[in-house]
């Protein structure tokens, strides 16, 4: 009686009345979900009555269930997330495969904006990598070190408080990642929308949605190793302009789109082209300038180093081939 009793609460609610009630059910019971659904007339105290009936309240008001179960689940793991900090969402898992297929050995990560430290935790727990996290947030930065320390991590995963790389401005890094905020800020959004109920720090992107990408990118130059990548999540509306802007940052970098569960791009994915194809390129355009090919009718030779990096990168197999699924196409 109890569960149907929330699931008839959350029914105007919530896009998912059972699951949500099972999950608050089986918090206040200190049971698995399992079971919940085994014994769903199981009699509780008055006491575990008022507090499922008080989580299913709050849920109906559109506070996030991961707020009210005190933790979400990403890349198979569980973290701790509260109201300082997002929610991490299944679609950045596309972007943790994308990093650990090119983290070879003991690489140094960059994750910028961590919040709970979801992306970088779950990228060291599966590879050899070094992980650095930048948050502006105290808050964020305490929770992401208590999720690395539970998930024993804290060996490889660093924290750091500070505005986008400042903490880390005077080192270097194979793999740089980011989920800044990126909604416009006259799109964020409202309640009963459950990530209105999110930290309005970690969701406003400024007017456009790219305003603290704008500041980040011409400083990534400086910090990135020879034999690099750079992933940046946006939303689907701004990825072509995230992704122009990224191309005038790193210039020989091979730029390309990929998309999320839901087939919409999502991450900007940049990775270093080899200096010996960069040299092949100028050649190509030295002997091509020789043979006296104008200018108007020629690419830029960054552009067309990129495209045989990209062949060349795309010859190259995978290390975690397509557990997602995820598609990437090159930016336009």
């Amino acid at each position: 009686m109890l569960l149907s009793g929330g699931i008839d609460a959350l029914k105007k609610r919530s896009p998912s009345p059972r699951a949500d009630a099972m999950l608050l059910l089986a918090r206040v019971l200190e049971r698995e979900r399992a079971w919940i659904a085994a014994h769903g007339d199981a009699v509780a105290s008055a006491q575990e009555s008022q507090a499922f009936a008080e989580l299913c309240k709050q849920r109906a008001t559109g506070v996030p269930i991961a707020y009210l179960l005190g933790e979400a689940e990403f890349y198979h793991r569980h973290f701790i997330v509260n109201e300082a900090v997002l929610v991490p969402r299944p679609e950045t898992e596309h972007l943790v495969d994308d990093a650990i297929g090119f983290i070879r050995g003991t690489m140094r990560v960059l994750d910028v904006g961590t919040g709970c430290g979801a992306i970088a935790c779950a990228i060291a727990a599966q590879t050899q990598a070094h992980v650095d996290g930048t948050d502006s947030s105290h808050a964020a930065i305490d929770i992401a070190k208590e999720n690395a320390r539970r998930l024993g991590l804290a060996g490889r995963c660093r924290f750091h408080h500070g505005n986008l790389i400042e903490p880390v401005r005077d080192e270097r890094f194979h793999v740089i990642v980011a989920n800044l905020p990126y909604i416009p800020t006259d799109d964020l959004p409202k309640p009963p929308d459950p990530a209105s109920f999110e930290p309005r720090g970690a969701l406003d992107g400024g007017p456009d949605g790219l305003r603290l990408y704008r500041e980040l990118l011409p400083q990534l130059p400086p910090l990135l190793d020879e034999d690099s990548l750079v992933l940046l999540e946006a939303a689907p509306p701004t990825i072509r302009a995230l992704a122009q802007m990224v191309r005038s940052s790193l210039p020989h970098f091979t730029i390309s789109l990929v998309a999320d569960y839901a087939g919409l791009l999502r991450y900007v994915r940049a990775q270093s082209v080899p200096r010996g194809l960069r040299a092949a390129a100028a050649a190509c355009e030295s002997g091509r300038s020789q043979e006296g090919e104008g200018p108007e009718n020629r690419a830029p030779a960054s552009a067309r180093g990129a495209r045989q990096a990209s062949a060349a990168v795309a010859r190259k197999p995978r290390r975690n081939a397509t557990r997602t699924g995820k598609r990437a196409s090159p930016a336009n």
